[in-house]
């Protein structure tokens, strides 16, 4: 009988599993060797929590949990997870959602493609709500959370049957001390046809997240990256190792247990000599100046590199090799490649700095102005003081307030004992960069704007103020001047944040594509590998909407399908859905030959934030042919 309903399913997925639903409940158990293993163990648990898989309403039971109170218990894998969360809406959210969701399967996020939620009825697919097992039965972010491990849940395999026309892919994104803190998902209606491609698309996000949550969990701790191929090192497969000042290790990932064969409870305690032997000082001392460098150890030679170093490390002085200065002018001229009129905006920027001025930086998504904000930091007389980055956009209204300015104990319900530094006075003796300012709430930019008139700052529920010392950088992929205009942004803010302002220009506009992507292959630890050819037509033609976040993820996933010696990148490195998206052309601009050029011109004139020159250059014209054209075209 088995064997019938397996022949059957494979014919028609959501019909065996209706079946296989009417029998549990004619029956009152799971028949054997039909369903997959893993999945076969999630339906036990979903029949052991008394769950109905044929009761439509348990997917409507309301939750009457607190968001803003959930958001701020998850505020730091928020953060980690912010940047992976953008691009993977950018490039999966036009036909599928992708959600987030916490340790406890509570949704934190749901975004894409969500128009067909309501189709479907489901109601209580949004933030606030708790999807685990015990109350949803087998679901791919509920089941994830208690595997602990990447889970499909294709067409048909829900328990509750009426999620089985959906397919989903959950990864788990876990802490230092290997403990899952939140979910990755993505769901589509329908078969899902290519899981490998999207698990290896969500693995990527997870390892870039767990990388940062190392970062963020033990900001004034040494971070190691480590793997047996150094092209692994920047890849879902590397080890990730955190060591004190006192050389102790303290915490170690998954891919590090396994590549060290050790568990986690042996390494944790471990000092590093005992990893890299008696010269593991100078070792690491190299490592902390940004190199990469390989280690004979027990398990074989090893790859190393920092991937966070604490601003006070004691490593570089314990030995007699100098430690690399802090980042130069020049670095700023590596990020703008061949630009020469982005090298002189960003020489300006740093002047401007120098001089207490604040600096905007403009440019679309993905345009790298926090990489841009980071390295005027560095380049700054502020280089050994804290960089606060406040992402406007991804907090929350009502949060918003309470993370810039901070809170006394007991300021509002809900509050953290002891209350909560805000980031402003995080900042103080650095630098804050606000991105996405364009997106803060107008109440509360009349309360930054008297805080940067006055650099006082008084936190919730506190009735003095505090004196701040803080660089400011700003930066949006918005058009400030119209949001001015439409009364969306405080025209006296914004004549207080613009002081030096930077456009960054989109990747599709760059004329240094070889050497930015010659860039990016060092940066992931990839110096000698190259494009084949016909890989770099196919980048070279793509417009590119993520920008160079996006190219970085495309890179990054390359690397990691190489095989030992490879050093050339070509179209096989890429699973077909990118090559897909990667293929896929801009739909060219209907109408006449006049109304094109005419919208081009307008294009670029917004993207430019209307400044003429660069509106001009990125079109190939001159400044004069554009305002020919201009009067040609309104006559």
């Amino acid at each position: 009988m088995a064997q019938d309903i397996r022949m059957t399913m494979a014919a028609d997925p959501l019909y065996e599993a209706r079946q296989v639903r009417l029998r549990l409940l004619n029956e009152g158990r799971l028949p054997q060797g039909v369903l997959r293993e893993e999945i076969d163990a999630s339906w036990r648990r979903s029949m052991n929590y008394g769950l109905n898989c044929l009761d439509d309403e348990t997917v409507g039971l309301q939750q009457d949990l607190d968001l803003q109170l959930l958001l701020a218990n998850n505020r730091l894998l928020i953060d980690a997870v912010t940047p992976e969360l953008n691009y993977l809406i950018s490039q999966q959210g036009k036909g599928s959602l992708i959600i987030l969701g916490d340790a406890g399967a509570n949704l934190l996020a749901v975004e894409g493609q969500t128009d067909f939620l309501k189709r479907q009825g489901l109601r209580d697919l949004k933030p606030g709500c708790c999807w685990s097992e015990s109350l949803r039965g087998t679901n791919a972010i509920g089941t994830a959370v208690v595997e602990g491990r990447p889970t499909l849940i294709n067409c048909g395999e829900h328990y509750l049957d009426c999620l089985s026309s959906f397919s989903c892919i959950s990864v788990p994104v876990k802490g230092p001390h290997g403990r899952v803190m939140g979910v990755l998902d993505l769901t589509r209606d329908g078969i899902m046809t290519q899981p490998q491609d999207n698990l290896a698309t969500l693995m990527l996000a997870a390892s870039s997240i767990e990388s940062r949550l190392f970062g963020i969990c033990y900001p004034e701790h040494l971070v190691l990256a480590f793997h047996s191929r150094a092209q692994y090192l920047s890849s879902a497969w590397h080890g990730l190792l955190v060591l004190s000042l006192d050389g102790e290790l303290l915490a170690a990932n998954e891919q590090a247990c396994s590549l060290l064969q050790m568990s986690r409870q042996t390494l944790v305690g471990l000092h590093h000599s005992d990893l890299l032997g008696s010269r593991s000082v100078q070792f690491i001392a190299r490592l902390v100046q940004g190199e990469v460098r390989s280690a004979q150890t027990a398990k074989g030679e090893l790859f190393f590199k920092a991937l966070h170093v604490p601003r006070h490390t004691r490593f570089a002085s314990a030995i007699s090799v100098p430690r690399s200065p802090v980042a130069k002018p020049q670095v700023l001229d590596e990020l703008a490649g061949s630009d020469s009129r982005l090298v002189r905006a960003l020489r300006m920027a740093r002047q401007g700095m120098a001089g207490d001025l604040p600096v905007l930086l403009l440019g679309e998504t993905g345009t790298g102005k926090e990489v841009v904000a980071r390295a005027l930091h560095q380049a700054s007389e502020r280089a050994d003081k804290p960089f606060v980055a406040v992402n406007c956009a991804a907090i929350p209204d009502g949060l918003i307030e309470s993370e810039l300015f901070g809170y006394r104990e007991g300021a509002f319900t809900g509050s953290r004992k002891g209350g909560m530094v805000g980031r402003l006075m995080q900042a103080h003796g650095g630098t804050l960069f606000l991105d996405e300012i364009g997106d803060m709430p107008l109440s509360l930019q009349a309360r930054l704007l008297r805080v940067l008139q006055e650099r006082k700052v008084a936190p919730l529920g506190a009735g003095e103020e505090q004196t701040i010392d803080v660089a400011l950088i700003c930066a949006t992929h918005r058009d400030l001047k119209h949001l001015v205009e439409s009364k969306h942004f405080r025209e006296d803010l914004f004549y207080r944040i613009n002081g030096i302002s930077v456009m960054l220009p989109a990747l599709r506009e760059r004329r240094d594509f070889i050497t930015l992507v010659g860039s990016l292959l060092d940066k992931l630890g990839a110096p000698a590998v190259k494009l084949h050819e016909d890989l770099n037509i196919l980048l070279n033609g793509y417009h590119w909407p993520g920008n160079t976040r996006q190219l970085e993820m495309v890179l990054r996933t390359a690397l990691a399908m190489r095989e030992p010696g490879d050093t050339v990148l070509t179209l096989d490195h890429l699973p077909d859905s990118m090559l897909d998206e990667l293929s896929a052309t801009e739909r060219p601009q209907s109408g006449s030959i006049r109304e094109n050029e005419l919208e081009l011109i307008r294009q670029s004139l917004d993207t430019h934030q209307g400044n003429v020159s660069v509106a001009a250059d990125a079109l190939g014209i001159s400044r004069a042919t554009l305002y020919r054209k201009l009067k040609q075209l309104r006559s």
